[in-house]
């Protein structure tokens, strides 16, 4: 996924300023994709350059009003059915786990454990949000629960494996020193 898509996603629910869709990557996208100010309005400069958006109001202090285009409708579209996500498969955080033999078992167990805590206050969070966002029955609010809901079941699978694995790793040195 590309910021590009986000936006132009955002932008085909409703037009929107740049300062509005800040706010909706804020309640809606920053879990899955988060982005900066600076990007955000970067982009939209790129995007109407492009002809995928086309300013439709201008307000007070320069606000300028986005709307998406045709073209940026059907590359949108395109996007979605043509072209395949990026499964990039690099974690370095099993990579790090491929590698634990070199550090002591206390050390491994608390890098382990970390992980796990991580993945719980990570779980948490997108629980508070399930339980603070105002849910309606809209495409980006219907959609938005889908991709939560993954969060949610992935975030508690990382947690239960990094508990299941810093007891492994506990167990088998443990096992190891009573042979010595």
């Amino acid at each position: 996924m590309s910021l590009r898509h986000a936006m132009l996603g955002l932008l085909a629910e409703r037009p929107s300023s740049g300062y509005d869709l800040m706010k909706r990557f804020e309640t809606s996208l920053t879990n899955v994709w988060p982005a900066t100010q600076s990007q955000v309005y970067g982009e939209l400069g790129k995007l109407a350059k492009a002809g995928l958006l086309e300013v439709a109001a201008e307000g007070p202090r320069g606000r300028k009003e986005y709307a998406i285009t045709p073209e940026g409708r059907a590359e949108l579209r395109h996007w979605l059915a043509e072209t395949r996500p990026d499964r990039s498969r690099r974690s370095e955080m099993l990579l790090r786990v491929f590698f634990l033999d070199l550090l002591t078992p206390l050390e491994a167990v608390a890098y382990l454990s970390t992980e796990a805590e991580r993945a719980a206050s990570l779980r948490a969070d997108l629980e508070q949000v399930k339980e603070q966002v105002q849910w309606d029955d809209g495409p980006l609010s219907v959609n938005g629960r889908l991709a939560l809901e993954y969060g949610l079941r992935l975030s508690a699978m990382q947690e239960e494996w990094a508990r299941w694995a810093a007891e492994q790793i506990g167990g088998t040195r443990a096992a190891e020193a009573g042979k010595s």
